[in-house]
Protein backbone atom coordinates (compact mmCIF):
# COMPACT_ATOMS: atom_id res chain seq x y z
CA UNK A 1 0.00 0.00 0.00
CA UNK A 2 2.86 2.34 0.96
CA UNK A 3 4.62 1.72 -2.20
CA UNK A 4 1.49 2.30 -3.94
CA UNK A 5 1.07 5.75 -2.61
CA UNK A 6 4.67 6.47 -3.68
CA UNK A 7 4.13 5.71 -6.81
CA UNK A 8 0.91 7.69 -7.53
CA UNK A 9 2.34 10.87 -5.74
CA UNK A 10 5.57 10.32 -7.88
CA UNK A 11 4.58 9.16 -11.15
CA UNK A 12 8.68 8.64 -12.45
CA UNK A 13 9.33 6.47 -9.07
CA UNK A 14 7.15 3.66 -11.31
CA UNK A 15 9.67 3.33 -13.56
CA UNK A 16 12.31 2.93 -10.82
CA UNK A 17 12.18 0.37 -8.74
CA UNK A 18 15.53 1.16 -6.83
CA UNK A 19 14.40 4.54 -6.08
CA UNK A 20 10.76 3.11 -4.72
CA UNK A 21 12.73 0.73 -2.59
CA UNK A 22 14.72 3.45 -0.86
CA UNK A 23 11.90 5.78 -0.77
CA UNK A 24 9.61 3.00 1.23
CA UNK A 25 12.39 2.09 3.38
CA UNK A 26 13.38 6.05 4.38
CA UNK A 27 9.59 6.08 5.23
CA UNK A 28 9.32 2.99 7.46
CA UNK A 29 12.45 4.31 9.15
CA UNK A 30 9.78 7.49 9.62
CA UNK A 31 6.71 5.91 10.99
CA UNK A 32 8.54 3.49 12.82
CA UNK A 33 9.84 6.63 14.97
CA UNK A 34 6.71 8.40 14.85
CA UNK A 35 4.32 5.59 15.92
CA UNK A 36 6.58 5.42 18.79
CA UNK A 37 6.14 8.84 20.22
CA UNK A 38 3.44 11.07 18.70
CA UNK A 39 0.50 11.41 16.61
CA UNK A 40 -0.77 13.84 13.99
CA UNK A 41 -2.54 16.51 14.83
CA UNK A 42 -5.02 18.68 12.58
CA UNK A 43 -3.17 21.78 12.18
CA UNK A 44 -0.10 20.99 10.51
CA UNK A 45 1.53 21.45 6.93
CA UNK A 46 3.85 18.78 5.29
CA UNK A 47 7.02 20.66 5.67
CA UNK A 48 6.13 21.25 10.10
CA UNK A 49 4.14 18.89 12.21
CA UNK A 50 2.71 20.21 15.02
CA UNK A 51 1.69 16.84 17.45
CA UNK A 52 -0.82 16.30 20.14
CA UNK A 53 2.01 15.34 22.46
CA UNK A 54 3.68 18.52 22.22
CA UNK A 55 6.13 17.97 19.31
CA UNK A 56 6.76 19.84 16.41
CA UNK A 57 8.89 18.08 13.49
CA UNK A 58 10.34 19.46 10.63
CA UNK A 59 11.07 16.64 8.06
CA UNK A 60 12.40 13.97 10.47
CA UNK A 61 13.91 16.12 12.91
CA UNK A 62 11.64 16.19 15.81
CA UNK A 63 12.29 18.98 18.74
CA UNK A 64 10.99 18.07 22.14
CA UNK A 65 8.85 20.26 24.19
CA UNK A 66 7.14 19.60 27.65
CA UNK A 67 4.61 17.90 27.74
CA UNK A 68 1.54 16.65 30.13
CA UNK A 69 0.17 13.83 28.57
CA UNK A 70 0.69 10.72 27.06
CA UNK A 71 0.00 10.53 23.26
CA UNK A 72 -2.31 7.75 20.83
CA UNK A 73 -0.10 6.33 17.95
CA UNK A 74 -1.69 6.76 15.16
CA UNK A 75 -0.67 7.36 11.56
CA UNK A 76 -1.56 9.38 8.38
CA UNK A 77 -0.39 9.06 4.75
CA UNK A 78 -0.13 13.26 4.82
CA UNK A 79 2.69 11.96 7.68
CA UNK A 80 4.65 10.34 4.52
CA UNK A 81 4.26 11.84 1.21
CA UNK A 82 6.35 14.38 2.77
CA UNK A 83 9.29 12.33 3.44
CA UNK A 84 8.70 11.27 0.19
CA UNK A 85 8.83 14.54 -1.40
CA UNK A 86 12.26 15.57 0.76
CA UNK A 87 13.45 11.78 -0.80
CA UNK A 88 12.55 13.37 -4.05
CA UNK A 89 14.18 16.96 -3.69
CA UNK A 90 17.18 15.17 -2.55
CA UNK A 91 17.58 13.13 -5.71
CA UNK A 92 16.77 15.83 -8.02
CA UNK A 93 18.85 18.75 -6.35
CA UNK A 94 15.78 20.31 -5.48
CA UNK A 95 16.47 22.88 -3.12
CA UNK A 96 13.10 25.10 -3.14
CA UNK A 97 11.55 22.95 -0.54
CA UNK A 98 14.45 23.42 2.39
CA UNK A 99 14.55 26.54 1.72
CA UNK A 100 10.49 26.73 1.95
CA UNK A 101 10.84 25.17 5.36
CA UNK A 102 13.74 27.65 6.64
CA UNK A 103 11.24 30.54 5.67
CA UNK A 104 8.04 29.03 7.71
CA UNK A 105 10.96 27.98 10.34
CA UNK A 106 11.27 31.70 10.61
CA UNK A 107 8.09 32.75 10.44
CA UNK A 108 6.90 30.94 13.11
CA UNK A 109 9.83 32.29 15.60
CA UNK A 110 8.68 35.92 14.79
CA UNK A 111 5.24 35.16 15.14
CA UNK A 112 6.10 33.44 18.62
CA UNK A 113 7.87 36.66 19.48
CA UNK A 114 5.21 39.29 19.04
CA UNK A 115 6.20 40.03 15.43
CA UNK A 116 2.97 38.67 13.63
CA UNK A 117 3.57 41.10 10.09
CA UNK A 118 7.19 39.64 10.23
CA UNK A 119 6.19 35.88 10.66
CA UNK A 120 3.11 36.66 7.43
CA UNK A 121 6.25 38.09 4.91
CA UNK A 122 8.27 34.92 5.85
CA UNK A 123 5.21 32.45 4.87
CA UNK A 124 4.23 33.93 1.94
CA UNK A 125 8.14 33.74 1.18
CA UNK A 126 7.58 30.18 1.51
CA UNK A 127 4.80 30.20 -0.66
CA UNK A 128 6.90 31.55 -2.94
CA UNK A 129 9.58 29.32 -2.92
CA UNK A 130 7.34 26.05 -2.75
CA UNK A 131 3.97 27.03 -3.93
CA UNK A 132 3.02 23.46 -2.65
CA UNK A 133 2.99 24.62 1.29
CA UNK A 134 0.15 27.01 0.32
CA UNK A 135 -2.75 24.31 0.86
CA UNK A 136 -0.69 23.31 4.49
CA UNK A 137 0.26 26.78 6.00
CA UNK A 138 -2.46 27.07 9.07
CA UNK A 139 0.63 29.22 10.70
CA UNK A 140 -0.31 31.77 7.96
CA UNK A 141 -3.78 31.82 8.73
CA UNK A 142 -3.55 32.49 12.16
CA UNK A 143 -1.16 35.19 11.14
CA UNK A 144 -3.48 36.74 8.83
CA UNK A 145 -6.38 36.74 11.76
CA UNK A 146 -4.13 39.12 13.82
CA UNK A 147 -3.37 41.43 11.26
CA UNK A 148 -7.30 41.44 10.47
CA UNK A 149 -7.28 40.04 6.58
CA UNK A 150 -9.60 37.84 7.90
CA UNK A 151 -10.81 36.89 3.53
CA UNK A 152 -7.32 35.62 3.52
CA UNK A 153 -7.62 33.77 6.98
CA UNK A 154 -10.62 32.24 5.81
CA UNK A 155 -9.60 31.78 2.24
CA UNK A 156 -6.34 29.77 3.98
CA UNK A 157 -8.54 27.59 6.44
CA UNK A 158 -10.60 26.68 3.75
CA UNK A 159 -7.31 25.35 1.73
CA UNK A 160 -6.25 23.39 5.12
CA UNK A 161 -9.44 21.95 5.52
CA UNK A 162 -9.85 20.75 1.78
CA UNK A 163 -6.61 18.48 2.32
CA UNK A 164 -7.48 17.80 5.71
CA UNK A 165 -11.20 17.03 5.87
CA UNK A 166 -11.14 16.09 9.83
CA UNK A 167 -9.45 19.67 11.04
CA UNK A 168 -11.38 20.68 13.70
CA UNK A 169 -9.51 23.87 14.61
CA UNK A 170 -8.66 24.79 11.47
CA UNK A 171 -12.93 25.05 10.96
CA UNK A 172 -13.26 26.65 14.03
CA UNK A 173 -10.63 29.69 13.23
CA UNK A 174 -12.35 29.50 9.50
CA UNK A 175 -15.19 30.66 11.31
CA UNK A 176 -13.72 33.11 13.60
CA UNK A 177 -12.40 34.64 9.98
CA UNK A 178 -15.96 34.75 8.77
CA UNK A 179 -17.60 36.13 11.73
CA UNK A 180 -15.76 38.80 11.93
CA UNK A 181 -16.32 39.57 8.07
CA UNK A 182 -20.20 38.39 7.74
CA UNK A 183 -21.28 38.33 11.81
CA UNK A 184 -22.14 35.04 13.65
CA UNK A 185 -25.53 34.11 12.18
CA UNK A 186 -23.73 33.80 8.79
CA UNK A 187 -20.53 32.01 9.36
CA UNK A 188 -22.60 29.53 11.42
CA UNK A 189 -24.32 29.10 7.52
CA UNK A 190 -20.94 28.72 6.23
CA UNK A 191 -19.49 26.34 9.39
CA UNK A 192 -17.29 23.97 7.61
CA UNK A 193 -18.03 19.96 8.94
CA UNK A 194 -15.11 18.45 9.62
CA UNK A 195 -14.78 14.67 10.80
CA UNK A 196 -15.09 13.56 14.68
CA UNK A 197 -11.84 14.82 16.49
CA UNK A 198 -10.26 12.32 19.11
CA UNK A 199 -9.89 15.23 21.43
CA UNK A 200 -12.88 15.85 23.84
CA UNK A 201 -12.25 19.27 24.72
CA UNK A 202 -11.74 19.76 20.96
CA UNK A 203 -15.57 18.27 20.09
CA UNK A 204 -17.04 20.26 22.60
CA UNK A 205 -15.39 23.44 21.12
CA UNK A 206 -15.86 22.51 17.42
CA UNK A 207 -19.92 21.83 18.74
CA UNK A 208 -19.67 25.03 20.56
CA UNK A 209 -18.93 26.98 17.76
CA UNK A 210 -20.89 25.20 15.53
CA UNK A 211 -24.38 25.40 17.15
CA UNK A 212 -24.23 27.93 19.54
CA UNK A 213 -23.24 27.06 23.62
CA UNK A 214 -21.78 28.44 26.82
CA UNK A 215 -18.29 29.06 26.94
CA UNK A 216 -17.92 28.74 30.68
CA UNK A 217 -19.64 25.32 30.89
CA UNK A 218 -16.71 24.30 28.36
CA UNK A 219 -14.26 25.75 30.90
CA UNK A 220 -15.68 23.88 33.91
CA UNK A 221 -16.03 20.86 31.89
CA UNK A 222 -12.64 20.42 31.84
CA UNK A 223 -11.12 22.34 34.74
CA UNK A 224 -10.17 19.33 36.41
CA UNK A 225 -8.58 17.11 33.38
CA UNK A 226 -5.33 17.12 32.00
CA UNK A 227 -3.41 20.90 31.98
CA UNK A 228 -3.74 21.03 28.19
CA UNK A 229 -7.51 20.24 28.06
CA UNK A 230 -8.10 23.00 30.90
CA UNK A 231 -5.86 25.61 28.57
CA UNK A 232 -7.50 24.97 25.34
CA UNK A 233 -10.93 25.08 27.13
CA UNK A 234 -9.81 28.36 28.43
CA UNK A 235 -8.82 29.68 24.87
CA UNK A 236 -11.42 28.63 22.76
CA UNK A 237 -14.06 30.02 25.24
CA UNK A 238 -11.79 33.26 25.05
CA UNK A 239 -12.34 33.10 20.96
CA UNK A 240 -16.02 32.09 21.55
CA UNK A 241 -16.45 35.06 23.30
CA UNK A 242 -14.30 37.09 20.65
CA UNK A 243 -16.81 36.01 18.16
CA UNK A 244 -20.13 37.58 19.98
CA UNK A 245 -17.97 40.92 20.23
CA UNK A 246 -17.69 40.46 23.95
CA UNK A 247 -13.93 41.76 24.25
CA UNK A 248 -13.95 41.96 28.49
CA UNK A 249 -15.05 38.20 28.48
CA UNK A 250 -12.85 37.20 25.73
CA UNK A 251 -10.15 38.69 28.36
CA UNK A 252 -10.69 37.04 31.34
CA UNK A 253 -10.16 33.63 29.32
CA UNK A 254 -7.54 34.86 27.15
CA UNK A 255 -5.54 36.05 30.19
CA UNK A 256 -6.57 32.31 32.14
CA UNK A 257 -5.61 30.61 29.51
CA UNK A 258 -1.97 32.02 29.36
CA UNK A 259 -1.20 32.03 32.96
CA UNK A 260 -2.45 28.16 33.34
CA UNK A 261 0.15 25.47 33.76
CA UNK A 262 0.38 24.40 30.18
CA UNK A 263 0.30 28.21 28.96
CA UNK A 264 2.54 29.66 30.92
CA UNK A 265 5.26 26.58 30.46
CA UNK A 266 4.46 24.87 27.18
CA UNK A 267 6.20 25.62 23.89
CA UNK A 268 3.17 23.99 22.19
CA UNK A 269 2.52 26.58 19.32
CA UNK A 270 -0.99 27.83 20.40
CA UNK A 271 0.04 28.65 23.94
CA UNK A 272 2.12 31.45 21.79
CA UNK A 273 -0.68 32.12 20.16
CA UNK A 274 -2.91 33.20 23.11
CA UNK A 275 0.20 35.31 24.29
CA UNK A 276 0.39 37.06 20.30
CA UNK A 277 -3.20 37.46 21.16
CA UNK A 278 -3.26 39.63 24.64
CA UNK A 279 -0.66 41.37 22.59
CA UNK A 280 -2.31 42.24 19.72
CA UNK A 281 -5.19 43.36 22.09
CA UNK A 282 -3.01 45.74 24.39
CA UNK A 283 -4.45 43.20 27.31
CA UNK A 284 -1.62 43.29 30.05
CA UNK A 285 -0.68 39.55 31.77
CA UNK A 286 0.64 40.57 35.07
Amino acid sequence: MLLYLINISFPILRFSPFLSIMALQHIHHLQTTVSKYCTYSSLAPPCSRKFRNGEVSFGTTFSTIQTYHNPVPTLSRRLFLPSVSGLWNALTGGNSAGDAVMAIRRGMLLFRQGDVLGSLMEFDKAIELDPRQKAYLWQRGLSLYYLDRYEEGAEQFRLDVAQNPNDTEESIWCFLCEAQLYGVYEARKRYLEVGRDPRPVMRDAYNMFKDGGDPEKLVTAFRSGQPNEYFYASLYAALYYESQNEPDAAKVYLIAACQSPYGSRSDDYMAALAKVHCICRNWNLN
